[in-house]
């Protein structure tokens, strides 16, 4: 069987094969990172990100650059990237990004039957994002997903945002699973990697990654290359809850 490598060397199977678990335990809780994990975002988030920079008089970013600076939440990168001014970048990027944000809203192929197919197998289901709070919960709504995911933490809900610990413990605060080797937090970059350590959680990459070296500080202990992959891992598995909260 061909295999292609996780960040940190292993083995995993290609599409549609059953990934060992690698002697993680089958989780209770699965939490979720939101964009590019579960919806794909970027052109949107370039799209703001640009308006914002002629706005504030300053180059275009690349691609590339937008996406490294969209790792953290605004709160934390803002400030980082405008100074003083941030807050007034804040708002500015937020009004332009609410206009388009819900029109151009498209989940990745495969993650809407994943996500009702783990719901099924009676694992509770959340959403950690560094997305702000609101428009999160917007855009879950719009896709008709409110009511696969028990709680759903965007950037702001807790006291700190990704990677810090905060978020993931909001998330399963009602959940009945506490943080730890039963609760995998899966995400397409080493900042949810981090989140996941930071939080004693499993880290699970999902999708290919574009620059394995990111991992190289936070490798994923389990790395799906789909949906379909991910689900399989776990099908026939018994696990330790009835369903999902809503």
């Amino acid at each position: 069987m061909t295999a292609r490598r996780q960040p940190n060397g292993a083995a995993a199977p290609l599409n549609g094969t059953p990934h060992p678990l690698n002697g993680a335990r089958p989780p209770r809780a699965i939490l979720f990172d939101w964009d590019n994990t579960l919806i794909d975002s970027w052109v949107t988030i370039h799209e703001a990100r640009n308006h914002l920079m002629r706005a504030m008089g300053q180059p275009e970013r690349s691609l590339d650059e937008t996406k490294a600076d969209a790792r953290l939440s605004l709160r934390e990168s803002f400030p980082l990237l405008f100074g003083d001014r941030w807050e007034e970048a804040r708002e500015i990027y937020l009004g332009h990004f609410r206009t388009i944000h819900l029109d151009r809203l498209a989940a990745l192929p495969g993650r809407e039957a994943m996500l009702r197919s783990l719901a099924e197998l009676g694992i509770f289901l959340g959403v950690v994002s560094n997305k702000t709070g609101p428009l999160l919960r917007r855009e879950v709504e719009r896709l008709g997903w409110s009511g696969l995911f028990g709680s759903v933490i965007g950037a702001g809900d807790a006291s700190a945002d990704k990677p810090a610990c905060e978020p993931v413990h909001l998330a399963l605060s009602e959940s009945g699973v506490p943080p730890g080797e039963e609760v995998w937090f899966v995400g397409d970059t080493a900042l949810d990697m981090q989140c996941a350590m930071n939080s004693g959680c499993v880290a699970v990459l999902l999708g290919e990654a574009a620059n394995p070296e990111e991992f190289a500080k936070f490798a994923p202990r389990l790395s799906f290359t789909d949906g379909t992959s991910l689900f399989r891992s776990l099908e026939g598995l018994r696990i330790g809850r009835s369903g999902p909260s809503s």
